[in-house]
């Protein structure tokens, strides 16, 4: 009975005598995902990631801004790492540059689309 079963192993490739396969052929598909992983995933979330640097170094004084938070104002007084945001009349906040969000650009017609 056992003969049986050791006969489709050895013709599976079970058997004893099979030669090693080649390293750099076991390696290939973990190079190719790591390949498609840095194209599909890592470059767009850096190249975001140094967009977001980029507008965070680039803001001024009355610029219009929304915060991570979802706070909307503008932009009153600047330091190194904190800005003073005004979001309503005689309401002013201070916060970190790295809470702002996006820079609004209003075109100055609210609700006339």
């Amino acid at each position: 009975m056992l003969f049986f079963l050791v006969e489709p192993a050895y013709a599976l490739g079970g058997g004893g005598g099979q030669s090693e396969a080649n390293p750099i052929a076991q390696l290939l598909p973990f190079v190719l995902m790591f390949v498609v992983l840095y194209f599909l995933i890592l470059r767009p979330q850096i190249k975001k990631q140094k967009s977001q640097q980029k507008m965070i170094d680039e803001l001024k004084k009355g610029d219009k801004i929304v915060t991570s938070g979802g706070l909307h104002g503008t932009i009153t007084n600047m330091k190194d790492d904190i800005i003073t945001v005004k979001i309503a009349d005689n309401v002013r906040v201070e916060m970190s540059r790295a809470a702002v969000s996006r820079v609004r650009e209003d075109s100055g017609d609210k609700g006339n689309s």
